[in-house]
């Protein structure tokens, strides 16, 4: 493709189709069946992994497998089996709290609208956007996590610092049809690749990020350089 020109970012369509080339497979790292459980695996990554939520999961919903099971438990059960996540004892109020509201307020099946879903318990807007995404295929917006916030501005996708700022900014630049996948994409590759400290030399984009080409530091820390020399003092 032609160079960019000196400051130019990229675009959204060319991140893209770049790293759909290097991550075909893009999705949620997060096992679910159902768009309930994706909610409360996306609630218990909260300071984890997704592999560590993966491997408490499937236990939990063997035992719980929807919300009506879940709405009936004292939060203290749940606690064994969610410990690996950590802060347990917080997730574990929450995800009750979360079932017993899905329960009253929607028959025990999860809503698909954006109003509706940061309106229970312990779902903010990220947690919300997984869902919508990923459950239901109907995107609201795009889920802004670590990486993301540190990826797209790196890059040249947003300028802005704040998760709020960054998705609109991803929101403008990208077909609604993409946003899952843009936001999947940029989470992987700041797993893998664009990491606090990046991996520039092995990165896929590295021609067309700004950080890259040396034009912008947003989201990442300064490159390093040596030490300048220093005279030793005199001696009094």
């Amino acid at each position: 493709m032609p160079r960019l020109a000196s400051g130019q970012p990229p675009s959204a369509r060319q991140v893209v189709a770049r790293l759909t080339k290097l991550y075909p497979d893009a999705d949620t790292e997060l096992h679910y069946s159902t768009p309930f459980q994706l909610l409360v695996a996306t609630i218990l990554s909260a300071q984890s992994t997704d592999r560590r939520v993966n491997e408490v999961t499937p236990a939990l919903f063997a035992r719980y497998p929807d919300a009506r099971a879940l709405a009936r438990v004292k939060p203290e059960t749940l606690e064994p089996l969610i410990r690996a996540t950590g802060f347990f004892r917080a997730k574990s109020r929450t995800i009750v709290a979360m079932a017993g509201a899905v329960v009253e307020r929607h028959h025990a099946d999860v809503p698909s609208r954006m109003e509706e879903l940061v309106e229970l318990p312990g779902v903010g807007r990220k947690t919300a956007n997984v869902v919508l995404g990923h459950a239901f295929k109907t995107p609201y917006g795009l889920a802004v996590d670590r990486h993301v916030l540190r990826v797209a501005p790196r890059i040249g996708l947003a300028t802005g610092t704040t998760a709020e700022s960054v998705e609109q900014e991803l929101m403008a630049g990208a077909p609604r049809k993409d946003w899952t996948r843009l936001s999947d994409l940029l989470i992987l590759h700041g797993r893998r690749i664009c990491r606090p400290r990046p991996l520039c030399s092995d990165c896929t984009l590295n021609d067309i990020c700004l950080f890259a080409r040396g034009e912008r530091a947003a989201g990442a820390p300064p490159r390093r350089t040596a030490a300048p020399a220093t005279s030793p003092r005199p001696r009094p």
